[in-house]
């Protein structure tokens, strides 16, 4: 990779790195509220491959983790059901960086300031690299699906929707 392409190090590389993980990086220019869909534009990824980080709440506040298809909405309904609680809803922007410490749009599964259990769906596992936030705006890291469960106990589900046109 490039010298001129490197990001500085966030809390989600430190620790890849720290544990021996290997990643790729992939910067790209950030779009307010363009998304996994304008991250995989801009790196001619396919928008399945490229995962988002949601964080979420269950009906008593506790936040979770999904990790979802860039190009897939979460049927928080199903999530709910497997992940044994009545109901799960998205946080405000506020809540969500309260808990993971990164700015909405950047959130990374890795080295959340608070710990959260993570979810994940199941058929991102299928692919040898996904790509997903690196801790800051505009930075994907490439890495091996696997890692999630592995180093976060990340939970297979399918929640998966596909997106409304808008």
């Amino acid at each position: 990779m490039a010298k001129d392409k490197h990001v500085s190090e966030t809390p989600a590389t430190q620790l890849l790195k720290k544990k021996g993980i290997p990643f790729s990086e992939h910067p790209y220019d950030y779009v307010d509220h363009g998304g996994a869909g304008e991250a995989a534009r801009q790196l001619r990824l396919d928008p399945h491959q490229v995962a988002k980080t949601l964080i979420m709440e269950d009906e008593h506040a506790r936040p979770l983790i999904v990790v979802m298809h860039g190009d897939c909405e979460v049927s928080t309904k199903n999530l709910a059901r497997q992940a044994g609680v009545k109901k799960i809803a998205p946080c405000s922007p506020e809540t969500a960086q309260k808990h993971s410490g990164y700015l909405v749009g950047g959130t990374s599964p890795f080295a959340t300031r608070k710990h959260m259990p993570v979810w994940m769906e199941a058929s991102l596992l299928e692919y040898p690299v996904i790509y997903l936030n690196g801790g800051r705006r505009g930075y994907l890291l490439g890495l091996a699906p696997a890692v999630l469960v592995d180093l976060l106990s990340a939970q297979p589900i399918t929640a998966a929707l596909p997106k409304h046109a808008s």
